[in-house]
């Protein structure tokens, strides 16, 4: 497999089609947006959280009621990932072209086939540093950048889409596009530090996530002590989800990297109603799952961004993103402190 080339995989068996290198017009994905993507790190051979990655392929193809074989498919995977050594793996999922016209499937074995399609990219997958999670796993630190609030908001969608991530990203390419023209003004007055990520909100209002990522924060406890504890909904821990326990939590000034995702009590807007549900998020999530503060599944809101006093973003091929400051929408910029 040549270097940033794709290659389609049959959805049978998962074996190379080396001979179909060529996506046809006719493809639902490029149609309808039919279909999901995710991305994988490499590194020594090795796709980085696999498990949650396979996850992803089947709770995706579920929702979808695409036929995917997911245990031939990672199989694969490894052969490519062990071939690649050190970047990313992008893989799509689509479903297979219909002989009924426009947008409907026939409600038959071939109207649940896919067309599987894979890149493989060398690049750097930076690991200088880390941060340790109490299960034992350690996910990739990235220097501290500034965040900014975008205008742009996501969809809202109904379920079984939301959290998805499918190939209808077109909001995310408008918000990005809007970070992008932001971040090329700051590069113009030679404003530092540099901006890493855009907050983006939902169509109901509330802000769900990165352009790119999944974002996680902490509030200060005036904050706490001012939000009605009805407010924090579908805790992973509901023993540890009060506000009360919210108060006593006093670790935000403690910045010692080891500790930074242990300390004090981190939220994470839900997933239920937009927003990608990312891999790296439920590493995370799952992982302070058995500590004394497991995440808490809560929406973040306007009047909460003047009292955050943690921020930081992540996906599963840069891990978390912390960041030093987010301005808003005003153009007010909450500071905090620096790990």
């Amino acid at each position: 497999m040549s270097p940033n080339s794709w290659i389609c995989l049959h959805a049978s068996n998962a074996t190379t089609d080396a001979a179909k290198l060529a996506m046809s017009l006719d493809n639902r994905g490029l149609a309808y947006g039919d279909g999901f993507f995710t991305t994988m790190g490499v590194i020594d051979g090795q796709i980085l959280w696999l498990d949650h990655h396979q996850q992803r392929l089947v709770s995706h193809a579920t929702a979808l009621q695409l036929q995917l074989d997911s245990d031939a498919l990672l199989t694969i995977l490894k052969m490519h990932a062990k071939q690649l050594q050190q970047g990313m793996l992008k893989l799509i999922v689509t479903r297979a072209a219909q002989e009924v016209r426009g947008y409907g499937y026939t409600p038959s074995k071939s109207g649940s086939a896919c067309e599987i399609w894979l890149k493989s990219s060398p690049m750097s997958i930076a690991t200088a540093q880390s941060l340790s999670l109490p299960n034992g796993q350690f996910i990739p630190l990235q220097p501290t950048a500034t965040a900014i609030c975008l205008s742009s908001q996501i969809a809202c969608l109904p379920p079984p889409l939301a959290g998805l991530k499918s190939l209808n990203r077109l909001d995310n390419v408008l918000a990005s596009g809007e970070l992008h023209a932001i971040k090329a003004k700051a590069l113009e007055d030679n404003i530092k530090p540099s901006i890493g990520e855009g907050l983006l909100r939902d169509m109901s209002g509330h802000w769900i996530e990165g352009t790119m990522s999944n974002v996680f924060y902490q509030l200060s406890d005036s904050r706490l002590l001012e939000s009605p504890s009805s407010e924090i909904n579908d805790t992973v821990n509901a023993n540890k989800g009060n506000a009360e326990k919210n108060k006593s939590n006093k670790g935000n000034t403690n910045k010692d990297k080891a500790n930074y995702l242990t300390q004090g009590q981190w939220y994470t807007p839900s997933m239920a109603q937009s927003g990608v549900a990312g891999v790296m998020r439920q590493v995370i999530i799952n992982g302070l799952s058995t500590s004394n503060n497991p995440v808490i599944i809560r929406s973040l809101q306007d009047e909460d961004l003047p009292h955050l006093s943690q921020l930081f973003f992540c996906n599963a091929l840069r891990g978390i993103m912390p960041m030093t400051s987010l301005a808003l929408l005003s153009g007010e910029v909450v500071s905090f402190e620096a790990i």
